[in-house]
């Protein structure tokens, strides 16, 4: 009976130690996926205010071309067919240095 129980003891020892070893590789891939997720959070914050600060700027944009184009010479000229022949977007755009 001894050597059962010595070797039940042997074979009790052995689990209790893998199971110590696989609760701690569970703690540290935890531990890991917290610090990958805190640092996807902040990624999400900075994108979050750069597209704030993006639509910002088109908002602006979109409201200065707006009282720009009341006024603008090319936009209301036909007469050249460089101007006439592109799309528009571009008449608007590349046409426009007298901001």
């Amino acid at each position: 009976m001894g050597d059962d129980e010595g070797r039940r003891m042997k074979r009790r020892e052995k689990n209790r130690v893998a199971a110590q070893k696989s609760r701690k590789r569970q703690t540290q891939r935890a531990d890991l996926l917290h610090e990958a997720c805190e640092l996807l959070e902040q990624r999400n914050r900075k994108l979050r205010r750069e597209v704030d600060s993006l639509s910002e700027e088109q908002h602006l944009l979109t409201e200065a071309l707006r009282a720009h184009e009341p006024l603008c010479p090319i936009m209301h000229c036909s007469s050249s067919p460089s101007v006439s022949a592109r799309r528009p977007a571009e008449n608007k755009l590349s046409d426009h240095t007298h901001f």
